[in-house]
């Protein structure tokens, strides 16, 4: 790192002081204003908010890695980010009207008190399990490898750059409420995509161009069935990711994290209207079809560069893991450590820290809303507004610890960190989603059944983890097969994250169909065909056929991704 690469972050570091001074002098007297905003945020903010807060450590780290490790296969995941849409056209205005702060709250006005409950669980273990550990974890490992520092103070430095990016955002963000992430995502979003934007170019030019990249992966077979890295679509008989898998899977985790996560559709609550929530969405969704491109494809320019240099007889470009594998998660750290000239490295850094920094913020902002709304609040109803947000502060540090500690567990179910995730969220997303769709689409949802749908979801998920977490450590005799290991452990992952939603989904139809059916005052406004003249006259004003027009042109550029890709 020159002098001036310090100039450049010193610069950074003072326009996002600046934000959160300005942010800090607003009057957030209640948790509206401290968990939402306000409720009067911008398209742009949302938009800019929801692509600052997905693109964290998973795709600057796990992303880039996947792309050096398996090529195109995890891009299913960030091109499925079109359901962006379905969370403005067909969720918000059922979030709108319901006037909540937190998806289990908008379970509980749907089902019962049980069911908000039970997602507020859910959701804070997917927090510790996935959001904490992983940007902790990427975090650390990316700045080790940016400075090139093993060991500062007799201290392993991959822990002080992690519990260091912690305490930083934790600072900006307990003062700052959602104002402070929505309006530093405006400052670190152009950063961010001007960042990757310069590694994209800078890797092809020392590679040699698209074609290159597109002639060395290519030649590189991933499976007995004649698939390379370049397919996106893969046959059905892979062992990772099968085309029909792929695609089922990353529907139902997309569809679960756009469209019913807290992390996320917080972002959309915090909208001044329903025009603008939904304009968020589309603002969104055209952001996150750059991600492929930004992150995922100079993991595979690193690859090939790697290859072109054993190739020549050099030692290689990526690091090499002690077991002697290429370690492919350094991917994108390793393009910024060896390519970039002095300044542009320092504006990287800055991309990074942006990145990492509005994911944490997001989601120390979103654990504090959970359980301060859905478990204080409703057992102490009358407590002081302001003591409520000190409530939630206190425990996104009890999350951020417990995430801390699961980091060598989640090193030892997985060696790529992108898989790794979406690993984890194929089971926590089909309960989840088949709630959340029932919920909204049919009427005769009863309370007990969405509760169990929920519940079926959380045993067969923990099921399914234990059984990784022990499967993937143990010294599995030649004989010890049987049904629960296949069943928990051998099932591809992703066919088995569709069956558990078609299992979810049929034990809430069933559950529904024996127990009491909703009353229908209590879900007007909620459900499909339940909603007011003037209800439905107020949706149809929040849009124009320009939201039509760059909502297809978004869809019709997915399609263009596929067959390019095919």
């Amino acid at each position: 790192m020159a002098l001036l690469d310090w100039i450049v972050i010193a610069v950074f570091f003072l326009a996002l002081i600046g934000i959160i001074v300005w942010v800090m002098r607003q009057k957030q007297n209640n948790a509206a204003d401290y968990f939402l905003g306000g409720k009067d945020a911008t398209w742009i903010a949302i938009g800019a908010s929801i692509f600052a807060s997905n693109i964290g450590s998973e795709h600057l780290i796990g992303l880039a890695g996947s792309g050096a490790s398996s090529g195109m296969a995890m891009a299913h995941w960030e091109i499925q980010g079109w359901m962006i849409l379905l969370l403005g056209w067909v969720f918000v205005p059922f979030y709108t009207r319901s006037m909540v702060y937190t998806m289990p709250e908008f379970l509980e006005r749907r089902y019962n008190p049980q069911s908000r409950t039970i997602l507020s669980v859910i959701s804070l273990i997917s927090y510790v399990l996935t959001k904490v550990a992983v940007t902790v974890y990427a975090g650390g490992l990316v700045f080790q490898q940016v400075f090139g520092i093993e060991e500062l103070w007799g201290i392993d430095f991959f822990w002080i750059a992690a519990i260091g990016l912690v305490i930083l955002t934790a600072i900006y963000t307990i003062f700052g409420g959602m104002k402070s992430v929505l309006y530093t995502s405006v400052l670190q979003t152009p950063i961010l995509l001007l960042g990757s934007l310069i590694i994209l170019v800078l890797g092809l030019r020392e590679l040699g161009g698209w074609d290159e990249m597109m002639r060395i992966c290519s030649s590189v077979k991933v499976n007995e069935y004649g698939d390379t890295m370049t397919n996106l679509i893969r046959s059905n008989n892979d062992a990772q990711y099968p085309w029909l898998g792929a695609l089922i899977g990353s529907a139902v985790i997309g569809f679960w994290y756009w469209c019913t996560d807290q992390f996320i559709v917080q972002r959309v609550l915090s909208g001044k209207n329903e025009t603008e929530s939904r304009r968020g969405t589309i603002f969104g969704a055209y952001l996150k079809l750059l991600p492929v491109f930004l992150f995922l494809i100079p993991g595979m320019i690193a690859f090939a560069i790697h290859q072109n240099s054993v190739a020549a007889g050099g030692e290689g470009f990526l690091p090499m893991l002690a077991n002697g594998n290429v370690n492919s998660d350094a991917a994108f750290p390793t393009l910024v450590a060896k390519l970039l000239p002095a300044g542009v490295k320092g504006l990287i850094v800055c991309g990074i820290l942006a990145a990492l920094m509005s994911s944490l913020a997001s989601l120390f902002n979103s654990s504090a809303a959970l359980f301060t709304i859905d478990f204080y609040q409703r057992y102490r109803p009358d407590t002081d507004p302001k003591k409520l947000v000190r409530i939630g502060q206190a425990a996104t540090v009890v999350i951020v610890i417990l995430g801390i500690l699961w980091i060598p567990v989640m090193r030892s179910v997985g060696d790529v960190l992108y898989l790794y995730l979406q690993d984890v969220q194929s089971v926590l997303a089909p309960g989840i989603a088949a709630a959340f769709l029932l919920g909204i689409c049919w009427k005769r949802t009863s309370a007990q059944g969405g509760m169990w749908a929920l519940i079926t979801g959380l045993i067969i998920g923990i099921a399914r983890l234990g059984a990784k977490v022990y499967y993937s450590n143990a010294d599995i005799m030649a004989g010890s097969d049987n049904l629960f290991k296949y069943l928990f452990y051998d099932v591809n992952w992703l066919f088995f994250c569709g069956w558990m939603l078609v299992f979810c989904l049929f034990v809430a139809i069933v559950v529904s169909l024996f127990t009491k059916a909703p009353d229908p005052q209590k879900i007007q406004g909620l459900v499909f065909g339940t909603s007011t003249p003037e209800q439905r006259a107020a949706t149809r004003a929040s849009w124009n056929m320009w939201d039509v027009v760059h909502s297809v042109i978004i869809i019709a550029i997915t399609v263009a991704f596929y067959i390019y890709f095919w």
